[in-house]
Parts: structure tokens; C-alpha cells; sequence
């Protein structure tokens, strides 16, 4: 049985604003995650702050989720776990945005 996906935007108190990400990303939600990211990407905009999107209580990641990531790449910052290391690294992710949390 899958883990539903559940997406809740805040903001620190810097400003940075932050999508958290948790349960399973794939095909069948995939696109309602490009939706989230849209919508807090859309306010982030106004402040100049990258999207903060905290992926550390996700737990699978398929292509199609790698995909929204990847749109989305060049305006976000991900916060990661060492599950997702090996796909963010392989689908070289890691190389076109910033990546936290990640063990080496």
C-alpha cells in the first residue's frame, strides 16, 4: 500500500517560504505536486527567495516526480533525505540545484 502524498506550504521566518513534501511521489501524483509548486512558486517570486522544498518525509521518487523536480529546478532548493540520495544523485538533480541534508 502506497503512503498518500500530503504537501503543506509555510514560510520561515526569514521570509524563505516552504513546500513540505511527505509520503509517496509518483506517476498517479505527480502532477499535483507541479501544482503545489506552481502555487508557492508563484508568491516566492514576489519576495526573490528560492522555494525551500522539504522532501526529508518522502519515501519513493519516480520519474515522473524527478521530472517536476526538474522543471521546477532552477527556483527551488530541496531538502533531502539519504532514502532519495541515490535517485537525486544518479538523475543528476543534485547538479543543477541546491541540495541540504543529504549524508555523505
Amino acid at each position: 500500500m502506497t503512503t498518500p502524498l500530503t504537501m503543506a506550504p509555510s514560510r520561515r521566518s526569514d521570509g524563505t517560504p516552504v513546500l513540505t513534501v511527505s509520503g509517496e511521489i509518483d506517476m498517479s501524483n505527480a502532477g499535483e505536486l507541479d501544482a503545489a509548486l506552481s502555487g508557492a512558486l508563484s508568491g516566492a517570486s514576489v519576495d526573490g527567495h528560492a522555494l525551500l522544498v522539504d522532501l526529508s518525509a518522502v519515501e519513493y521518487l519516480d520519474s515522473a516526480g524527478l521530472t517536476v523536480l526538474f522543471a521546477h529546478a532552477p527556483r527551488i532548493e530541496l531538502v533531502a533525505n539519504d532514502l532519495l540520495a541515490p535517485v537525486l544523485t544518479i538523475s543528476g538533480l543534485v547538479q543543477v540545484t541546491t541540495v541540504h541534508g543529504m549524508g555523505s
